[in-house]
């Protein structure tokens, strides 16, 4: 989602950046708080930084309007080139100020917005840290809620009360200890991750523990993964045809595409897609057990697989809302708002500043 502009306008606007290990995500938010624009670049930084420097000028070429400030948050931290998440989120900010022009800070959960030279002493609440500023700025505008932001690779399961954020944990760690934090995702998960049997031509049956497939292949087989967010590379490198997924598919369990017909391969998605879900909603209901909220209490679904939280809302009885209802915004990137929410948030974060 990158479209070329001539020389860009100078303006007061703010740009928000989500620094991810799979995808770097930027949002333009103009003075006025309405989202003006907002960029995905497909950025597998495991391979190295000179994959974010491809990501960030693609976006930087892109831009319309030359932003004065720019906002930073980030996931990328955990990548393994990086041999701690300390000096991940050292390297990647320094990065982003040696190559961003114009006022640059780095969202802290427990400062705000920082400058770069305060990122080392407060690593640990700058790394991951992208959940908050969506959870926050959220909660500023509803008084109680569950926000649930289902990603490529991971998802957040946020509870929102009294126009507070309610996270049990604040760090990768504690979050996942409290299922705040899942990795579970609509394209990059391996599918061997999410059971060990399945329920295959009415029967239960081992599926393999090898990376020969991911949930891409299964979303879309059942038609619900975007186009434009089907962004990761598939597990064998081959191509992203419902035949070619399905082939992917038919090894979890043994077998060759060829076996059966395409339709008892889209069955299948279908049941690894229940696996998810039942995951999904466990958790939602044991976070839900610990705090009271309204019945009326909506769902707010964001990420390339917030279709998924538009089902646990039913399934748990609640009101759903994209998160995009929540913003202003052009409607042209309606879609990337829900997809790069953390970026959006960010920007309109500090401008409230």
């Amino acid at each position: 989602m990158i479209h070329q502009h001539p020389s860009p306008i100078k303006s007061n606007a703010i740009l928000g950046w989500d620094v991810g290990g799979a995808n770097l995500k930027a949002a333009l938010v103009s003075g006025e708080g309405v989202v003006i624009d907002v960029f995905q670049v497909a950025c597998p930084l495991w391979r190295g930084l000179e994959e974010l420097d491809r990501a960030l000028k693609l976006i930087i070429q892109s831009i319309k309007i030359s932003p004065q400030r720019h906002v930073v948050t980030m996931t990328a931290e955990l990548v393994d080139i990086f041999p701690s998440r300390h000096e991940g989120v050292v390297q990647l900010s320094q990065f982003m100020n040696d190559h961003l022009d114009g006022e640059i800070s780095f969202y802290s959960i427990k400062k705000s917005f920082v400058p770069i030279s305060l990122v080392s002493s407060l690593y640990q609440s700058v790394a991951s840290a992208n959940w908050h500023a969506s959870a926050s700025l959220i909660a500023r505008n509803l008084q109680q809620g569950v926000f649930v932001d289902i990603g490529s690779t991971t998802s957040d399961l946020i509870l929102m009360k009294d126009f507070l954020v309610k996270a049990k944990g604040l760090t990768d760690a504690e979050r996942m200890a409290h299922g705040e934090l899942l990795y579970t995702g609509v394209v990059r998960t391996p599918l061997m991750s999410l059971c060990q049997k399945i329920k295959f031509n009415g029967h239960m049956v081992n599926i393999a523990a090898e990376h020969f497939a991911t949930t891409a292949d299964v979303y879309r087989l059942t038609h619900e993964l975007a186009f434009e967010d089907d962004m990761a590379d598939t597990a064998d490198g081959a191509g992203k045809t419902e035949l070619e997924s399905a082939r992917r598919l038919a090894r979890m369990v043994g077998h060759d595409a060829e076996d059966a017909d395409i339709e008892v391969w889209r069955a299948l998605a279908f049941e690894f897609r229940e696996m998810q879900l039942i995951r999904l909603e466990f958790e939602l209901r044991s976070r839900l057990s610990q705090e009271a909220l309204a019945v009326d209490a909506p769902f707010i679904g964001a990420g390339a697989g917030r279709f998924l939280v538009r089902i646990l809302a039913e399934r748990i009885n609640k009101p759903y809302l994209d998160v995009e209802s929540l913003m202003l915004s052009d409607e042209s990137v309606r879609h990337w708002v829900n997809v790069c929410f953390p970026a959006v948030a960010v920007a309109k974060l500090a401008l409230d500043l």
